[in-house]
């Protein structure tokens, strides 16, 4: 019940985003769209962007099933690009609101979980640290974050397709390359001997 309550306010939010910005839109427009009163918000969520967040952890979950892995990573970054443009209207009200930290927010959340997943697999057989490992996707995860962000600034106009091969291109065996440079059980050498 608690779970259909919580789908039931993030389902509310996203309809409502569709017309006003995030600043635009106060909890008690969320629970009289949903039917319910306010304590019930108050019950699983402790602000709209707190909501706002779970809907997009549910929404990640959703648009990087299974698409981790160096194979798919690709289509994994695609399927991110897929979900901004389907929801085009909401992204551009949040993006345009007061807080677009929160977008910003679910952008390095899905790009982090999309990388580590990568790196991890990456990194078998390899004996680096996990705060590297953590480095190197959050590395990554501003690079990634911040074409989409500027994607979502220049109106989505961008083909999706082509700014993943050129990122390919570019990431063509680097995150294998940076994880060899951190294992731990290298002996020391210079950047110039790498």
């Amino acid at each position: 019940m608690a779970q259909m309550t919580k789908n039931a306010l993030a389902d509310s939010l996203k309809t409502l985003l569709e017309t006003r910005t995030v600043d635009k839109i106060t909890i008690s427009d969320i629970t009289e769209h949903c039917g319910v009163n306010r304590m019930t918000f108050y019950y699983h969520f402790q602000d709209i962007y707190d909501l706002l967040e779970w809907s997009w952890i549910r929404e990640a979950n959703k648009v990087l099933n299974g698409k981790k892995t160096y194979n798919t990573w690709q289509q994994g970054f695609l399927q991110i690009f897929n979900a901004v443009s389907d929801n085009k209207q909401i992204v551009m009200n949040i993006y345009h609101s007061v807080n677009r930290e929160q977008i910003e927010i679910y952008l390095y959340k899905l790009t982090y979980d999309l990388l580590i997943g990568v790196i991890e697999e990456n990194a078998a057989g390899l004996e680096v640290r996990d705060d590297d490992k953590k480095f190197i996707a959050d590395f990554y995860k501003y690079a990634f974050v911040g074409l989409i962000l500027d994607w979502i600034k220049n109106g989505m106009k961008a083909d999706p397709l082509q700014i993943i091969e050129r990122l390919a291109v570019l990431l063509q065996g680097d995150i294998k390359k940076a994880l060899s440079r951190f294992r731990t059980n290298k002996t020391y050498q210079t950047a110039a001997d790498d």
